[in-house]
């Protein structure tokens, strides 16, 4: 097999740039949760246990299109 002389051996600078973008989503992501933290409070316990699942399943949708750019360097399919 040969190898693609289209595809250099050099690292893109897409996936250090996707890695700091993950972490700034999660931080944002984060502080939005917490700054609500004191009006959900108020709320029953088991709809806080819903909120809070939900909350911290939500902030991986857009991961998804966000890994397609690291990958192959376009955001839709």
């Amino acid at each position: 097999m040969s190898e693609d002389p289209a595809r250099p051996d050099q690292p893109s600078w897409r996936k250090p740039a996707g890695i700091f973008l993950i972490l700034l989503l999660i931080a944002v992501w984060a502080a939005i949760v917490v700054s609500l933290s004191p009006w959900v409070g108020t709320w029953p316990i088991l709809v806080q246990a819903i909120f809070y699942l939900a909350a911290g399943i939500v902030w991986i949708l857009p991961l998804k299109p966000l890994l397609r750019w690291m990958e192959l360097g376009r955001w839709r399919g």
